[in-house]
């Protein structure tokens, strides 16, 4: 975590020029020790995985591994941006190393299934409230709603409740004082009931996450316990037969 912390401190501080382009050498080559660092820290962990193989069973593993191969591969004066995009990247290795963190990464992988249902359920509010707001508002405000690919945008404008009020409603309220039903219904179906569909999801999923991850510590625990008790079996059978020797 260290080390990963120096990395995106000289990664930030590479984005000054005045800082940069003076020290150029010098931050070349605290990347190159950095990266030896992470290769050397992987290297280890192969060595340690019996057989070496399964250090590649888990994702988190590739996803160290790549981002460190990378970064060799790359090298060299042809590749100076993509090499530069990787030193950040590198920064994101701190979710591997907290369990915390890879356990919400987690949880929000899996919550990409029912994110495409709720997706699709927003499509649907945004295309049915475009072609509305279209069909209303398009000789009044054309700039928003004057054809349906701008509806939906000014709808996306709106569903992140900015400056939407002051920008879009008020001048059509001026004209249309009834539109005040159409923007709060979309506020109310687009932000509040759609947003807390994909609160709930998530939060869902970080909670399964963490149950899984307990059960998961509470078997090992069990495990170890029932190794230590067959420990104290054999020993105890092992002094029982020292005592019951004539010698």
């Amino acid at each position: 975590m260290l080390f990963i912390f120096v990395n995106a401190v000289i990664v930030g501080l590479e984005t000054y020029p005045e800082l940069y382009i003076p020290y150029q050498e010098w931050f070349y080559i605290a990347d190159r020790v950095l990266l030896w660092v992470f290769t050397v820290e992987i290297v280890l962990r192969l060595i340690a995985s019996v057989p070496f193989y399964t250090f590649f069973k888990s994702g988190w593993n590739w996803f160290d591994f790549l981002i460190i191969l990378a970064g060799h591969l790359f090298a060299g004066a042809h590749f100076v941006t993509v090499l530069r995009v990787l030193r950040v990247l590198r920064v994101l290795r701190a979710i591997s190393v907290i369990p915390s963190l890879r356990r919400l990464v987690d949880a929000l992988m899996r919550t990409i299934p029912s994110l495409f249902n709720i997706m699709f359920l927003m499509s649907l509010v945004f295309y049915i409230f475009a072609v509305i707001g279209t069909m209303l508002f398009a000789s009044i405000s054309p700039e928003y709603f004057g054809s349906l690919g701008r509806s939906v945008l000014t709808l996306f404008q709106i569903v992140t409740l900015d400056s939407w009020t002051e920008a879009v409603m008020r001048p059509i309220l001026e004209i249309e004082p009834w539109s005040w039903i159409y923007f709060i219904a979309f506020v109310l179906v687009g932000t509040f009931i759609i947003f807390n569909l994909f609160i709930g999801v998530i939060v869902n999923n970080v909670e399964k996450a963490n149950e899984e991850d307990t059960a998961k510590h509470s078997t090992e625990d069990s495990d170890y316990q029932k190794l230590h008790n067959e420990l104290q079996e054999v020993k105890q059978m092992l002094r029982d037969i020292k005592n019951s020797d004539p010698k």
